[in-house]
């Protein structure tokens, strides 16, 4: 069914588009060869469009609710028939009139919204809960339980949390009784005896992984004399690799500049005018090799919100976010600034968002594991922040970090970089700290802040 679903959108889309491409826009781009040359527009209008539905997850109804479905395709109807004009004008060496491509793309949106209220509907219809049991190892299983039951309620029937430090046949009697086992940072012995029980008995089985899992995917396959053996890459350190990355970042850094001058310089304008405070918010950050550097922000609260350096995080509705805040904050207004951190060569378009001392120094004494994002600068979007979000936990946070340093390429930068388009959109992940985090965090020690330029790990 669902096969059947995303095929029948597909060919909605580039039915429509086909229409008012060969009805009216090839007849300007091609004075000959005008149906091969409407062909192959055709078919690269739906290469493009199939590939960026991918990317957005468009077509996953069985992940994402209904509102984020048809925002996802949004996106790829979107930049594909945007592609298809431009292609179309600098083909015919002119303007021709948007307002064909304007109305066929409303149509392409109301069937779309159609479609993912029925393909949803259908596959919710479709499908039954799998009866689940979450095997823990570590005690915050709460936290993860009640995320899952909120989204996911329709695939997952949690009957049982167990810890994995039971006896193991009381264990496996545990596991005989359902169908799927979600293992939740679970200790690597017990995670393997596990694991492979699970697999004999053909369970439905979910990992969390551990940070030597995703390290691990930084090793390449080699073979000496008759030895398998895989060897490190250091990817991250390879020259070749930053000067491309360096380059990516001074053309998109420059390019969002000159895009976002104008309601760059209207936000000034609007917080000067609110209460007369200054327009930018500096604070210290860590980057590559432990470097403290000043980031820069449009200020998004009251002037002296953290007073007397206390680390005071956002949380959820927070007061002292002025209204003028509460507007950049949603779309990622405020983070426009350090384009000329990234122009100054402190950060990097992707990357591991840069943490402040404080929160680096805390972090890294819980999980020393933390300092390993240090590896590479900070970046204005990554990993983390796409597939994360504002208030995602230090251990989850490293391990979708180190998922991107372990993996860095050019391609996965711009994928990366296109995927940010979706997220500036979404108002979760810019959920705030629970005041019970807020809190704690609150409490840490910052006396010891280092000046910036020097390294703190």
């Amino acid at each position: 069914m669902e096969c059947k679903m995303k095929k029948m959108i597909i060919g909605y889309i580039t039915g429509m588009f086909t229409a008012v491409w060969l009805g009216y826009y090839n007849l300007f781009a091609f004075s000959e060869n005008r149906l091969s040359g409407g062909i192959i527009s055709v078919i690269v209008y739906l290469l493009i469009y199939i590939h960026l539905a991918k990317l957005y997850k468009a077509f996953e109804v069985d992940i994402y609710q209904i509102g984020e479905i048809i925002f996802s395709q949004m996106l790829a109807i979107g930049i594909a028939n945007g592609f298809a004009y431009i292609e179309c004008c600098l083909i015919a060496r002119g303007y021709i009139s948007i307002f064909p491509g304007i109305l066929t793309t409303v149509f392409q949106l109301l069937g779309v919204t159609v479609w993912a209220v029925a393909a949803k509907r259908d596959f919710i219809q479709s499908v039954t809960a799998s009866r689940t049991l979450v095997v823990y190892g570590r005690n915050d299983v709460k936290e993860f339980c009640e995320k899952l039951a909120k989204k996911y309620s329709y695939l997952f029937e949690i009957g049982e949390c167990v810890s994995s430090g039971i006896e193991k046949t009381a264990l496996y009697q545990k596991i005989d009784q359902y169908e799927t086992v979600i293992l939740y940072e679970v200790e690597y012995g017990t995670r393997t005896e596990t694991m492979e029980y699970c697999i004999q008995n053909t369970k439905k089985i979910y990992i969390t992984p551990r940070i030597a899992d995703i390290v691990i995917q930084g090793f390449c396959s080699s073979t000496l004399v008759d030895t398998p053996l895989m060897r490190y890459g250091y990817k991250y350190d390879q020259p070749r690799t930053y000067h491309w990355k360096r380059a990516l970042d001074i053309t998109v850094s420059a390019a969002l500049f000159c895009l976002f001058a104008v309601p760059m310089l209207l936000t000034a304008i609007a917080i000067k005018i609110e209460d007369g405070g200054p327009v930018f918010f500096r604070q210290k950050r860590c980057t590559k090799g432990g470097r403290v550097f000043e980031i820069l922000k449009f200020r998004s609260m009251i002037v002296d919100a953290e007073k007397n350096g206390a680390v005071i995080p956002c949380i959820d509705h927070d007061p002292r976010i002025t209204r003028v805040g509460k507007i950049i904050r949603r779309y990622r207004i405020d983070e426009m600034p350090q384009v000329f951190n990234v122009l100054k060569g402190e950060m990097s378009i992707v990357g591991p968002r840069p943490e402040r001392v404080e929160h680096v120094r805390e972090y890294t004494k819980e999980f020393p594991e933390f300092s390993y994002r240090l590896r590479v600068n900070g970046g204005l979007t990554g990993y983390a922040q796409i597939f994360g979000k504002y208030n995602t936990g230090a251990a989850d946070k490293l391990k979708l970090d180190l998922m991107y340093i372990e993996n860095q390429s050019l391609l996965l930068d711009l994928k990366l970089i296109m995927m940010t388009l979706k997220i500036m959109f979404i108002p979760e992940s810019t959920e705030g700290f629970q005041k019970e985090k807020s809190r704690k965090i609150g409490r840490w020690d910052d006396s010891e802040l280092q000046k910036t330029g020097k390294k703190i790990v």
